[in-house]
Order: structure tokens, then sequence, then C-alpha cells
């Protein structure tokens, strides 16, 4: 059985930190962790988070990037398999589901900038736009290109399926009876999601 390679020791302290910052941040929001409590958090001291990252700001940002690449690998891999354009929206959804499921902090992370600071818009925006971009080519043989059935439309009503339902989980307990991010649960809301692609496309189709 081949061993799995070894980490370098400043990679391994930059993970730490990373992990740190990125449990701190989605726990307290961007304002509220200091650096100190980085540090304290990953068990290094203040001036080696400063060696590794310029600023708080650097920080957030590496945090961020890490999670959109791993979000656009996983859309692109969903994106990338032949098929119809059904089946290609639903194995999108499934794969931004599955990001969100296994990233919980990462919706708190994207709202915090949109609502606070905004330091990091342009990250957002950036990625927004390629997400939008890959909805409207996967939807490009059945949606116009403007007007209420654009693609640009599904690309927002999916997104705010998404990220509203893991960033308002805990509100939603009291109505529920119980846990939204419960296996069953998770479970019911892949299945609406799939009766959403099965709605939208349905539509579209039916008006060209």
């Amino acid at each position: 059985m081949a061993s799995r390679p070894r980490q370098s020791p400043e990679q391994s302290k930059t993970d730490r930190i990373l992990a740190a910052a990125d449990e701190l941040f989605g726990e307290r929001g961007y304002d509220a962790v200091s650096v100190r409590d980085i540090a304290r958090a990953a068990g290094v001291n203040k001036p080696l988070i400063f060696y590794y990252f310029s600023s708080k700001e650097e920080l957030f940002g590496r945090i961020l990037t890490r999670y959109y690449d791993a979000h656009r690998r996983a859309l692109q891999e969903a994106l990338s398999q032949p098929g119809a354009v059904d089946a290609r929206l639903t194995r999108l959804v499934d794969a931004y589901f599955d990001f969100m499921a296994d990233n919980r902090r990462f919706a708190r992370l994207v709202q915090q900038q949109l609502a606070g600071p905004g330091t990091h818009l342009e990250l957002i925006q950036a990625n927004l736009t390629e997400l939008e971009r890959w909805t409207e080519q996967a939807l490009e043989h059945i949606a116009p290109s403007s007007g209420p059935l654009a693609a640009r439309h599904f690309f927002v009503t999916l997104s705010g399926a998404m990220i509203n339902y893991f960033t308002y989980s805990a509100a939603l307990r009291p109505a529920w009876g119980g846990d939204p991010l419960a296996d069953a649960a998770l479970a019911e809301r892949r299945a609406h999601l799939h009766w959403l692609v099965e709605v939208v496309v349905s539509a579209l189709r039916a008006e060209r």
C-alpha cells in the first residue's frame, strides 16, 4: 500500500492556520475575529501568521479561493459528462448540493461578505459570473437569451435554493420540528431540487 506524501512543516502550519481561521470566521464573522484569535486556535504565534499571510484580509481571501476552487472542480466535472439537458442540470444540482452539504461554512462566509465589509466582493462576483455562464451553456438549446425564462433567472433561483437552505437551517428547525440538515431532510431537499429541474426544463421545452 502506497504511503501518503508527507506535508512539509510549512504546509502543515499554513493548513492549521487556514483551518482555524475558516472555523472562526464561519462561527463569529469576519469582523469579530482577530489575528490573535486565529493564532490561538491554530496553536501558533501571531508573527507566524503574518509570515505566511500579509493580512487578515489575505487570509480570508485564501479561504474563499480554496472553497471556490473546489466548487468549480465539482461543477465542471458534473457538466463535462454528455447527456440531455435535464440530466446535465440534475448532475449540476447534485454536485452543487453535495458541495454545500460537505462545506457548510461556505454559504455563511459568502453571505457575511455580501452583508458586511465586502472586501472580497470581486472574487465572489467572478465566481458567480462563471457559474452563471455554465448554467446558460447547459440551457442554451431550450432557454431564451433574455426575458423571464432566461437561464440567468434559473441560475439565481438555483443559487438561492442552495445557499438559503443551508444558511437558514438553524432558523428552520422550530418550524420543521426537526433538523433540516439530518440525512432524511437532505434527501428530501435533494428530491425537491430534482423536481424543480424537471419543472423548469419541461416549461422551457413547452415554450419553444
